[in-house]
């Protein structure tokens, strides 16, 4: 999905990665993560993509730092970051940044 009506300010929390050859519930979780972060107050929503060679960027928008601290917090999301780490990605780095102006 290509995000077009974000009013600024609002920020982007950039979640990029590679990928392992281990899929084995990833596409469950990834079903679920999506289902659940939709409930959230102050989620605007997302867009990304992966390459065949494993790399991808996810970017979530949000419409203030305290919305991003909750869904950090949430219980779903703290399983999915655990198993991300142990199986499902090489390596990973989140980003998170204001948004003051696009164009």
């Amino acid at each position: 999905m290509f995000k077009t009506d974000l009013t600024t300010p609002y920020y982007a929390v950039a979640f990029s990665s590679i990928r392992t050859d281990e899929n084995g519930g990833y596409l469950e979780m990834d079903k679920l993560i999506y289902a659940e972060v939709e409930k959230n107050p102050g989620y605007l929503g997302h867009e990304g993509t992966r390459q065949e060679d494993g790399f991808g960027i996810h970017i979530s928008y949000w419409k203030d730092l305290e919305s991003i601290k909750n869904w950090k917090e949430n219980t779903l999301h703290k399983q999915a970051k655990k198993m991300g780490k142990e199986k499902w990605y090489k390596s990973f780095k989140t980003r998170i940044c204001k948004v003051e102006k696009e164009y």
